[in-house]
């Protein structure tokens, strides 16, 4: 159970699932491919509706899409598909689902293409995170240049549900952007 007297980001409330994630994931720089890969699929499946929901369905996603395994994901077939629209431990949406499919192929087009996925995205900035120091969550961009010239990269590989403000939640889940507010404890000047 984390600790709730620490001053965190607002938006992870109360719901110790969400404070665990604030504190253990969000933000922190991420090279892991499979790790890379789930967060484009929760990232995703997240449009439209809240990151909680989506926290609360990731195991399901875990046994959905063979622990996020992208090569496994990529051989997925329209009966898979169809088996996954009856799965309640996932979003049962047949874009998404189809969309989780078809980024897994592209995913191991770019890895193939420039060595990984992790060599691909974080040379956007130089292999270097972003760290802002916002002082209220109003601050925070729902998008930036960043994650526009990602998107429209992504997007033009062949991806879809990847926007620009799908792209800078990735950003910011993967630790490319960290976007804690300066008096979060998780903030890089106060850890």
């Amino acid at each position: 159970m984390p600790n709730s007297d620490l001053p965190r980001c607002p938006w992870c409330g109360d719901d110790p699932l969400y404070m665990a994630y604030h504190d253990q994931e969000w933000g922190q720089p991420q090279h892991d491919e499979h790790k890379l890969f789930e967060m484009l699929i929760l990232e995703g499946a997240q449009a439209g509706l809240s990151w909680i929901t989506i926290l609360r369905k990731r195991e399901g996603y875990r046994r959905a899409f063979h622990a996020f395994d992208p090569a496994r994901v990529a051989m997925m077939t329209e009966a898979d598909v169809e088996r996954l629209m009856q799965d309640s431990g996932i979003v049962r949406n047949r874009l998404k689902i189809s969309s989780a499919i078809r980024n897994a192929r592209v995913f191991l087009q770019l890895q193939q293409q420039h060595g990984s996925f992790d060599r691909w995205l974080w040379g956007h900035t130089g292999g270097k995170s972003i760290i802002n120091h916002w002082q209220s969550s109003s601050e925070c961009p729902a998008s930036t240049e960043l994650s526009d010239r990602i998107s429209k990269a992504l997007k033009k590989a062949g991806m879809n549900f990847v926007g620009s403000t799908v792209i800078y939640a990735y950003l910011q889940a993967t630790g490319v952007v960290n976007d804690h507010l300066s008096s979060c404890h998780r903030h890089p000047d106060r850890t």
